[in-house]
């Protein structure tokens, strides 16, 4: 079977277009695992599969490295639409996805040559009350700075789910904290039904702040389009940031640009890229054992 493998900042992603083909829905989490597997597959954050939609004008459908289906990706979401705009499956230079988090709406920049050379995404509204991040207590209220004893350290976080759920903490400097250790510990508290992505941020002024991400299901990632949207959500709940001025996120792979509107919505630009393209034996590679 065909795949392209595509990245957003360095967030990268096998992709296979279900447009022209099918898959067994039992074989996606093991295919995803196998070739996300950087030894025994082809090596990804992740894997995404491009559907018709009867709500939407697409549907994408991600699947993290360990084989968990998540709702939302934002830079998945700008590989998808710059791939289905290349390749001329979208028509015009807007158009609607379908994800598990929701319908989101993107639009594309292009060049002389009608390809895409950056991709704008309405994330939608962000969602602040427990109940629909989700995470235990008052179902109606929110968690701003709020702190949390986890494996008996205390952590403050603000929670906000972006069609998947972010715990943001805010530190002096994103370098400095060990997220490959309390990652994991966060992301399977218990305060998190469903788990939960962990974002650090460090503001650098009034327009730009420095974000670090642990994804779950996917571990420490070159970047998270969501994250960044949840990192600028809490930035100005907390006030350290106005709420309507666009503001550069830098993270490992790259910036993006996010900006939160009047009307509540979250919008995203940011750049995607080709990797490669092959060719996978999809029989082959599910015959191997992946733990």
């Amino acid at each position: 079977m065909l795949f392209t493998k595509m990245h957003g900042l360095g967030n990268n992603y096998i992709i296979f277009n279900l447009l022209e083909n099918s898959l067994e829905e039992q074989n996606l989490q093991p295919l995803a695992k196998v070739v996300s597997d950087v030894n025994f597959g082809i090596g990804s954050d992740g894997m995404i599969l491009i559907c018709s939609s009867e709500i939407a004008d697409f549907r994408m459908r991600i699947f993290n490295a360990d084989g968990s289906e998540g709702k939302n990706c934002g830079n998945g979401l700008r590989c998808v639409a710059k791939y289905l705009y290349d390749h001329m499956f979208a028509e015009t230079e807007s158009f609607s996805i379908e994800t598990l988090g929701g319908v989101v709406k993107v639009s594309i920049r292009s060049d002389r040559k009608n390809v895409a050379h950056s991709v704008t995404v309405d994330m939608g509204e962000p969602k602040l009350i427990k109940g629909m991040i989700p995470m235990k207590g008052e179902p109606f209220s929110t968690t701003i700075n709020e702190t949390f004893s986890i494996s008996g350290k205390e952590y403050q976080m603000t929670c906000v789910s972006m069609g998947n759920p972010h715990a943001i903490i805010f530190v002096d400097d994103v370098d400095d904290v060990p997220l490959e250790k309390i990652g994991p510990i966060i992301e399977r508290s218990e305060l998190f039904p469903e788990r939960v992505n962990v974002g650090v941020v460090h503001i650098k002024n009034n327009e730009e702040l420095h974000y670090r991400v642990w994804e779950r299901g996917s571990g420490i990632t070159m970047a998270c389009g969501t994250g960044a949207c949840a990192a600028v959500v809490a930035a100005a709940l907390n006030k350290k940031l106005k709420k309507h001025q666009p503001v550069r996120v830098h993270l490992p792979g790259g910036d993006l640009e996010i900006r939160w509107d009047e009307n509540n919505h979250i919008w995203k630009t940011g750049a995607a890229e080709y990797i490669c393209h092959g060719e996978i034996q999809i029989n082959d590679s599910l015959s191997r054992s992946i733990v």
